[in-house]
């Protein structure tokens, strides 16, 4: 952001102490968290093989590739632009620009919500999630399933997207068909408090907004 004093209104230097401290906690939570995915995965059948006159049991663990992320698109957005007014952002749904002083509050949102706030938000590391109002209810509750339990998410309904499912990131986006795709966790993964964040570890709670989850 462009002002010099901390969103939290502490020192300069406790603030930036709290934030890396913040972002390290998190990127232990998300390594966790992708650990747990690929134990989940991993099939392991045990496999007998007989040879002249003695037998050795294998066991061989089957892991996917993880997905590709190649068709996520990247932009160029300059942070700390702060503006009051409505927005016309380039992108639908947007992926940075200018936005509103005050973030949005990370969760699920039954609603649609101002793209100003939750750019904002974005710039804190947020990951934000779209999805069409008219998305059949099983794939809305997978899109809740991969955002629950994590910090700097958001989920809401958007309308007018060029596809069902649209992840934003700070001048990240990633546009899906279905809510069972691989890549939404892996987005997820990489993006949340991701390389691109400018202002990684920043509030996502004291914002504005009131979340359902």
């Amino acid at each position: 952001m462009a002002d010099t004093k901390d969103e939290r209104g502490s020192s300069p230097a406790t603030g930036r102490q709290d934030r890396a401290a913040r972002v390290a906690a998190m990127q232990r939570a998300e390594r966790a968290r992708a650990r747990r995915r690929r134990v989940a995965l991993i099939a392991v059948p045990t496999v007998l093989v007989l040879g002249a006159g003695a037998g050795v049991a294998g066991v061989i663990a089957a892991q996917p590739d993880p997905p590709s992320l190649d068709a996520v698109r990247t932009f160029e957005y300059t942070a700390g632009a702060h503006t009051p007014d409505p927005v016309q952002y380039a992108e639908n749904p947007p992926a940075g620009g200018e936005h509103d002083p005050v973030w949005l509050n990370c969760g699920i949102y039954d609603e649609p919500v101002r793209s100003e706030n939750a750019v904002h938000s974005m710039e804190h590391g947020a990951v934000w999630i779209t999805y069409r109002p008219d998305l059949p209810a099983e794939q809305v509750e997978l899109l809740r399933e991969a955002v629950e339990d994590r910090e700097y998410a958001l989920l809401s309904p958007y309308d007018g997207l060029p596809s069902p499912i649209v992840l934003s990131a700070w001048n990240k986006q990633l546009s899906v068909e279905d809510a069972g795709d691989r890549r939404i966790g892996a987005f997820l993964s990489e993006f949340v408090n991701g390389p691109q964040t400018p202002e990684p570890g920043a509030l996502c709670t004291n914002g504005v907004g009131t979340p359902t989850g």
